[in-house]
């Protein structure tokens, strides 16, 4: 069987016991993940002899990598009920809901905020290529996350806004119920993050592996068993927030991956919500613009059980300060 694509890497590890095929492929070259090896019929080859993908690579191997293309994902404008914060010619900022995934990817092939986009903004998919399977999108809250995301309606905006989250000017501030209270009521959190070699889904705290993480956060109330904590992101990893509370000692209520269960609030679904986001929008030079997404229902309602009557949940937020 031929495939679409072959490409010839000499490796480049620093790693004197070796790599295998598959971890170097998805980790160094990051042609693709591990889980889409399958799915585009990868052959690799050694000195030209065909290699399996779990045979260790060393420094210095010239291999060749054939795979296959997928089809381009034909993306269709899908009506919905956005939370439309801000608008204008070149971004639009939303409040997504809890249990919208970004863009489209494996699995998820509508529904996705990308479709409903392209729905709201018509002039979007006549701005970005046909195969861009992210057109607008500057960043990314994971599917169970609610809060405020900004896209760009085109492709200079969206440099102008993605710059901004390259270098780190943007300020990112979250919401969180925590299990327990932190030791320390405010404080900074500095580590490397890298994947979970044991679950490919997890990722994990490490002395020397991954990427940098730094995560400031600040008590704003504890109960019992419970704390609402205000969280500022100065990196943007995958699962940051929710590795950094484990980390901490404090797994974030409702996290389905790196908490447990509440006897407490046994059915409450993730509770991080992206609270506040600044950042200059395009046009706008040298002038910052906050945004802000309302708390939304299920934060309500486990503040308010979990507080004595005389407390109001928004004098609660109000506590919060940047």
């Amino acid at each position: 069987m031929t495939r679409d694509v072959s490409e010839i890497f000499t490796v480049d590890i620093d790693n004197p016991t070796g790599l295998r095929v598959d971890r170097y492929i998805a980790d160094h070259l990051k042609i693709f993940t591990r889980s889409q090896i399958k799915n585009r019929n990868v052959r690799v080859l050694l000195h030209n002899k065909e290699i399996k993908l779990s045979k260790i690579l060393n420094s210095g191997d010239t291999i060749t990598v054939e795979y296959n293309n997928p089809e381009p994902l034909q993306l269709t404008p899908e009506k919905m009920d956005l939370d439309v914060i801000y608008e204008d010619n070149n971004c639009i900022v939303i409040n997504k809901p809890q249990g919208m995934v970004v863009h489209p990817g494996a699995g998820n092939f509508s529904g996705t905020l990308v479709h409903g986009l392209l729905y709201h903004c018509l002039e979007m998919k006549d701005k970005f290529s046909r195969d861009d399977i992210r057109p607008g999108i500057v960043h990314r809250l994971d599917k169970e996350t609610s809060g405020v995301l900004i896209s760009a309606k085109n492709p200079d905006a969206l440099e102008t806004l993605s710059s901004q989250f390259r270098n780190r000017s943007t300020k990112k501030s979250y919401l969180a119920v925590v299990k327990g209270t932190p030791v320390k009521h405010e404080g900074k959190i500095e580590t490397y993050i890298a994947r979970d070699q044991n679950n490919r889904k997890k990722f994990i705290v490490s002395e020397n592996r991954g990427k940098k993480a730094v995560t400031i956060y600040k008590l704003i109330k504890a109960w019992d068993n419970f704390s609402l904590l205000h969280l500022k992101l100065e990196t943007g990893r995958t699962h940051q927030l929710r590795v950094h509370m484990l980390f901490l000692g404090n797994p974030i209520l409702g996290d389905p991956v790196y908490g447990r269960k509440s006897g407490i609030f046994p059915d409450i679904s993730l509770m991080l919500h992206a609270y506040r986001l600044s950042l200059t929008l395009p046009g706008a030079i040298d002038k910052i613009s906050t945004f802000t997404a309302p708390l939304p229902p299920r934060f309500h309602k486990v503040i308010k059980s979990l507080s004595n009557p005389a407390e109001d949940v928004l004098s609660i937020i109000k506590l919060i300060q940047d």
